[in-house]
């Protein structure tokens, strides 16, 4: 598992409309939360994904940009995003390598299923938050902020 305080993996994947996606892009910018999911229109995932949305500002005012990662495919998606009205990017993380990377996949050999996660790198590109499970809004933006200077 990956450990607070050492380095992000990169990555580059594009999101839902083909937007290419480099962690490299936001370092001295803003912090990154990826919150990786199994699956898209799935009653937990629907909810943690629409509680990223309804928080969307606090994120934002908080200099935290989100993103969903999944394998899913970028029209699937599209389709998740507009049938909840989605404001968070959601990543395709196609043969799972980014969630790999990150330690975000249940350990069952062959199968790509996604452990839910929740990764908090700061603007220097470290980790600064790691979490299984949905925790909320504010537990994560706690963490993120704690000792930051505005």
């Amino acid at each position: 598992m990956l450990k607070v305080g050492q380095a992000a993996p990169d990555f580059e994947l594009q999101d839902q409309t083909g937007s290419t996606v480099r962690l490299g892009d936001f370092r001295g910018k803003s912090a990154v939360v990826l919150m990786f999911y199994p699956a898209d229109e799935t009653p937990g995932c629907t909810r943690q994904m629409c509680a990223a949305r309804d928080d969307y500002d606090k994120y934002q005012a908080a200099g935290i940009d989100v993103f969903g990662v999944n394998p899913a495919t970028a029209e699937r998606h599209q389709k998740f995003v507009a049938k909840h009205e989605l404001r968070t990017p959601l990543l395709v993380d196609d043969g799972a390598k980014v969630s790999r990377d990150y330690d975000a996949l249940m350990p069952i050999p062959i199968l790509n299923i996604i452990n839910r996660t929740v990764v908090g790198i700061d603007r220097d590109g470290k980790i600064a938050y790691y979490k299984r499970g949905m925790p909320s809004t504010s537990e994560i933006i706690g963490a993120m902020t704690a000792g930051v200077e505005a």
